[in-house]
């Protein structure tokens, strides 16, 4: 089994990495790098979280190993590493002499300490193979999370035209990153070169540049896992409330009809740029390939619109006419590709909160049923799979959401809860040695000394992914206004993508030196010369930087309880309650107001939808009605008809031939008419002024596009 436990987690979390990616990306339209880039980076990073568990078992079966040959005699000690003291010969094989004093001392030893076999693990990795492994993934991170990443992320974003354009926008703005860490790199620098007991080497040059990238690393890591140990087992306690729940959906739905509105209205004064640009800049002239490329971007109902209005056998005046500079076109491309994601995701958001908006009213119904069967408002349109339909009936999703996954909410966050506190005494204690404070390493410690492997592993993954769903869980959920969001469903755009890779790399590093440390596997932590973890030694000693070492890596993560206090008490949505960025409370009126506009526009949604199934079920009913009767009308004309009254029916199809296909032609319009009837809707977009209204869009004589979903938000007034 060696080195198959490491293969076996490579392999397990590219696929993990790869499903959240294609979760959050989509990776028919983002190109190509993008996906590749954010794929490497996230992969890197949750292998750090997945195999450091098995450096540190194989730290421990080391360190056995060791303590036995030191403490074995030469003659007799066992080679193999099977046991952590010396083993006596046999009584045949002993001699009489001096040696027999010894012996009896050691037979008195034994009984005060009996030995522990050093059990190999069933995930032991072979001497040689970690080290590697650490360097190529710890200095692949930071290069891609300093270098690669952030100058891919300005190149995504750039609004050039040619590959030399983007690239000289990305290098302008990746300078103040690059200028950050070498700020922080030089402060260290100096502060080494300036202290005359620490000569500049090689190994000591690469431990100030690991020791500033965690520290920038660290700084952002207590911040992002003191908000995520109250929060998510706060999440999944509010969870368990459907009435908390559905108030906010509701003010969910308030807030993304407002930004849905901006992003219509943003989406249509860029393509009345681009309308006024492409009309124009006619086809001969030289920065048509640009106002192209920008088309191309464009949705394709607008493309279709200003291709049809477009007269490209105008040639175009370079005296008389003032044209757009190839500055203007580059910053409108920007904004195209900017508006076009962001109408795009909004569009998708709503589809998805209408669904939860129901089957939360829906639950919120079915909590009083007598039947105990879940009933739904709206039946999916896409079939459902009969093998999850047959175990998931009616009945078990009855129990289940309405009686079971309340109390299964509840007890996982009293659970997470319960970790959150460890962590956070951990986090305050984990410096205190003797006695040792640190709730991680006692668990640490009592595993070790009888050597139970998979309970090692176990409490450390265990451990450090609580720790990692705190600090990534933040990274998902945090929104840096409309340059930074991760939304699910395929609608997170190339720049997110790319700086949640680099988030992951830059904090990650610093989140596993921190575990180490809560559980005194780091020798810099515990004062003990006891072999290092092979993740430590690739970090060097920091005690070249004592201050950092003793000091900061110390204390610093000590705020974490003040940032678990504060985001208990919800200071930081206060203060952004303040600041004018609307933030669900229950105890604030602006909240309720929202909660009102949202329950009002999920109401609306659902009479236009039930309108809608209305006349679908109609149409089909007159479908099957009036089809068959039209199929035995067409079958009894094609009769054969008797030869006595043929002579007959000549001459009265002669003389009536006009008034039966008038005749006809009436009845099959009148058919067609009734088959094709829907409910009146004094609400709906068929009573509005433009008679060329479509999903995609209209346009209006003035030369103003105006896309259907903008008068969608007006549906009832």
């Amino acid at each position: 089994m060696s080195g198959a436990a490491l293969g076996l987690e490579i392999v397990f979390v590219f696929f993990l990495a790869l499903f959240l990616l294609h979760r959050y990306g989509d990776f028919k339209k983002q190109h190509r790098l993008v996906i590749v880039g954010t794929l490497l980076a996230w992969y890197l990073c949750f292998l750090i979280v997945f195999i450091l568990p098995l450096d540190v078992s194989t730290t421990i079966y080391n360190r056995c190993k060791h303590a036995a040959a030191n403490s074995s005699p030469p003659e007799n000690s066992n080679i193999t590493g099977l046991y952590a003291t010396a083993t006596p010969a046999p009584r045949h094989m002993r001699t009489a002499g001096p040696d027999e004093s010894a012996a009896k001392q050691d037979r008195q030893r034994r009984q005060k300490h009996p030995p522990h076999p050093c059990f190999k693990p069933w995930s032991y990795i072979p001497d040689g193979i970690m080290p590697i492994f650490w360097r190529v993934v710890y200095w692949t991170s930071q290069f891609l999370t300093w270098i690669l990443l952030p100058f891919m992320q300005s190149y995504a974003r750039s609004g050039g035209f040619s590959i030399t354009g983007k690239i000289k926008t990305a290098l302008i703005e990746n300078a103040i990153y690059y200028g950050t860490y070498l700020l922080i790199f030089g402060a260290f620098l100096i502060y080494v070169a300036v202290n005359p007991h620490l000569h500049l080497e090689w190994n000591q040059l690469q431990t100030i540049g690991i020791a500033a990238a965690n520290t920038w690393g660290l700084f952002l890591l207590v911040l992002l896992l003191g908000y995520g140990l109250v929060e998510i087992p706060r999440s999944y306690w509010n969870g368990a409330k459907r009435g908390y729940l559905l108030m906010k959906t509701y003010f969910k739905a308030a807030k993304l009809m407002t930004e849905k509105a901006d992003a219509e209205e943003t989406l249509e004064d860029v393509m009345e740029e681009v309308r006024k640009v492409s009309e124009s800049i006619k086809y001969n002239h030289p920065l048509r390939k640009c106002v192209d490329t920008i088309l191309k971007k464009c949705p394709t109902e607008y493309q279709e619109k200003m291709g049809r209005n477009m007269d490209d056998y105008e040639d175009f005046d370079e005296k008389h006419n003032t044209y757009p500079s190839e500055k203007s076109l580059v910053k409108l491309h920007k904004q195209v590709i900017y508006s076009v994601q962001r109408h795009r995701r909004t569009q998708v958001q709503w589809q998805i909160l209408l669904e939860q908006a129901f089957y939360l009213e829906d639950v919120a119904k079915n909590e009083t049923s007598a039947t105990h069967q879940f009933v739904h408002t709206f039946q999916s349109p896409e079939p459902e799979n009969r093998f999850v339909q047959y175990f998931y009936s009616p009945a078990v999703e009855w129990y289940w959401e309405c009686l079971l996954r309340p109390w299964f909410y509840r007890i996982l966050a009293v659970v997470l809860s319960v970790f959150s506190v460890i962590v956070v005494w951990s986090e305050c204690t984990f410096f205190s040695t003797t006695p040792v404070l640190s709730l991680f390493a006692v668990f640490i410690q009592l595993a070790e000394k009888t050597y139970n492997y998979i309970y090692i592993e176990i409490a450390c993954f265990l451990s450090i992914f609580f720790l990692s769903i705190c600090v990534y869980s933040t990274v998902f959920r945090i929104r840096v206004f409309n340059y930074y969001y991760l939304a699910s469903h395929h609608q997170t755009d190339a720049y997110s993508l790319l700086f949640s890779g680099m988030l992951f790399c830059r904090l990650t590093p610093p989140l596993c030196l921190n575990f180490l440390g809560l559980t005194h596997m780091d020798s810099s932590i515990s004062h003990q010369n006891t072999q290092p973890t092979a993740y430590t030694s690739i970090m060097g000693s920091m005690k070249v930087l004592s201050f950092i070492a003793d000091g900061f890596y110390i204390y610093y993560p000590m705020l974490v309880v003040i940032l678990c206090i504060a985001t208990y008490f919800s200071l930081g949505t206060r203060c952004l309650n303040l600041l004018g960025f609307q933030q669900f409370m229950g105890d604030n009126d602006m909240t309720s107001d929202l909660v009102d506009e949202g329950k009002e526009l999920i109401r609306r949604e659902k009479r236009k939808r039930q309108r809608q199934e209305e006349g679908e079920n109609r149409r089909r009913e007159w479908k099957e009605r009036y089809g068959h009767n039209r199929e035995d009308s067409t079958r009894n004309r094609n009769v054969h008809v008797d030869p006595k009254e043929s002579n007959f029916s000549e001459m009265s199809t002669t003389r009536s031939s006009k008034y039966t296909r008038a005749n006809n032609r009436t009845e099959r319009d009148r058919i067609e008419l009734l088959q094709d009837v829907e409910p009146l809707d004094f609400n709906a977009e068929a009573f509005t002024d433009d008679p060329l209204e479509s999903e995609s869009g209209r346009y209006q004589p003035g030369g103003r596009y105006l896309s259907m979903s903008r008068s969608r938000i007006f549906d009832d007034v």
